[in-house]
């Protein structure tokens, strides 16, 4: 089973609500619900090579480029390969942000990167560009989260964690060392075939996070499971915070410049959160924290921005200015990491890439949008929310389209004999077969809101806050 079939069955509107909701909101989903799942993602993954005059956009693509280049030499390819994955990205701007920091082969991550794959390979490329959060706790709900891999029929402790550390310990957090141990319930490591074939393949060092551990991890499990000719390469929240630093460092980036730089543009964004929070659109964009997150021993912790000022109830000492200057060596230094809305901003928003996401993703994306055109308004730039709405399809559902009701990755992979021939038995069903029964959006009382608001005409296409959607 995939993760989603181990929740609670509690199912709150019906996959055809779903499938109705979706096609409003994305109109060109319609069409795809009858074809071939490889029609889809040569769909999605298809896009022309990145270019504007925008200056605000050209200097955050080549941040970006510069980011990708730093992240492939750390995940140990050679600078030819670093400068190629760079190009990349501005030849095809499409990166992957659904699955969290989990392992490859755990099911709700294999089946969206075997996705991925089918619409690559359709468009030749040559990088699998992916981004996961590294805020979350290594245990996200019952025995599922990045500390967990289900396997042979039992869910197995990725780093053989005790109790306490797997529920309230982030996998971002500098406190390790962590190895791979992929223990069971009785304490016995590599209990099975499976296991072991994997324990070989994962390293044997010790990684002093767990982001850190699952990245070179997924590297190592790419190059031996897939042998697909296109490279992987993960980024996360500690690539997002040098990227932002790098913005931040930089008087030329708008990021610095007006963002940060007192306008009041970040505070006018807040105030919108709690704006979309009060009606509608409530639950999409959740204020959990004030753009930035605090990192301690254990946990990543939530913080206000007052007078100018960032700071946490939990960790009194804790407070950094709002200033470009103090922000970037606070991100520096892993004092703080960014929220989702600033780590969206520096990856998709600014240099105009399309992301593929999953059930949330399909509505924040684009009201992120929205946030990020408050902002611009507020800085007084009349020029860049042009270039937003000139965006085409920046957000789309990718994650999930592709959910077998019993998957098994390993063994998949050998009974069809490899990646590719798994990738031929799944492009031929319809993206309906293949996204099943949307469990991850009618398990989750808030698409049973969105389609009631829907229904009712309180969200359309037209909304003002789903202006920016390039849908």
């Amino acid at each position: 089973m995939t993760s989603d079939d181990d929740t609670p069955s509690i199912e709150y509107c019906s996959a055809t609500d779903v499938r109705r909701s979706l096609s409003s909101l994305l109109p060109n989903l319609v069409p795809y619900w009858t074809r071939r799942l490889g029609d889809y993602a040569g769909f999605v993954y298809g896009i022309e090579a990145f270019r504007s005059e925008n200056e605000v956009r050209l200097h955050a693509m080549d941040r970006l480029r510069h980011c990708i280049e730093r992240a492939a030499l750390k995940s140990g390819f050679n600078t030819d390969q670093a400068v190629s994955a760079g190009a990349d990205v501005v030849a095809a701007p499409v990166i992957q942000t659904g699955p969290h920091a989990l392992l490859l082969v755990e099911p709700d991550a294999f089946y969206t990167h075997l996705f991925s794959l089918l619409g690559l390979l359709a468009h030749g490329r040559r990088w699998h560009i992916t981004y996961s959060v590294s805020t979350s706790a290594f245990r996200e709900s019952a025995k599922k989260g990045p500390g967990w891999l289900p396997l042979e029929g039992e869910a197995l402790n990725v780093f053989g964690l005790p109790r306490k550390r797997l529920v309230g310990t982030s996998i971002a957090c500098e406190n390790g060392p962590y190895r791979y141990a992929l223990s069971n319930s009785r304490g016995q490591t590599a209990p099975s075939a499976s296991a072991r074939r994997l324990l070989d393949i994962l390293p044997k060092a010790e990684f002093r996070t767990g982001a850190e551990a699952i990245k070179m991890g997924n590297q190592a499990l790419w190059q031996e499971l897939f042998a697909a000719p296109v490279n992987r390469l993960q980024l996360d929240d500690f690539d997002m915070a040098d990227l932002i630093a790098d913005h931040l460092e930089d008087s030329a980036s708008w990021l610095s410049a007006h963002f940060v730089g007192g306008t009041g543009a970040a505070l006018a964004v807040l105030q919108e959160i709690d704006r979309l929070n009060a009606g509608p659109w409530a639950g999409w964009i959740r204020r959990t924290t004030d753009l930035f997150w605090g990192l301690g021993k254990d946990r990543v912790f939530p913080l206000y921005l007052n007078d100018g000022v960032l700071r946490s109830a939990r960790s009194p000492g804790l407070e950094v200015s709002f200033t470009p200057e103090c922000l970037a060596q606070a991100l520096r230094d892993r004092t703080i990491l960014p929220g989702m809305f600033m780590s969206y901003l520096v990856t998709a928003i600014l240099p105009g890439v399309r992301v593929l996401g999953g059930c949330r993703q399909t509505v924040y994306l684009p009201l992120m949008r929205h946030l990020a055109a408050v902002g611009f308004d507020v800085a007084g730039d009349r020029e860049f929310p042009l270039t937003l709405k000139d965006d085409e399809r920046p957000g789309v559902w990718g994650h999930r389209v592709l959910k077998p009701v019993d998957g098994r990755p390993l063994q998949e992979i050998e009974a069809a004999g490899g990646i590719l021939p798994l990738l031929t038995k799944y492009a031929d069903l319809t993206l309906e077969d293949a996204s099943g029964n949307l469990s991850s959006f009618t398990r989750d009382p808030i698409w049973a809101a969105m389609s009631a608001n829907i229904a009712s005409g309180s969200i359309t296409p037209k909304s003002r806050e789903w202006q920016w959607s390039g849908l």
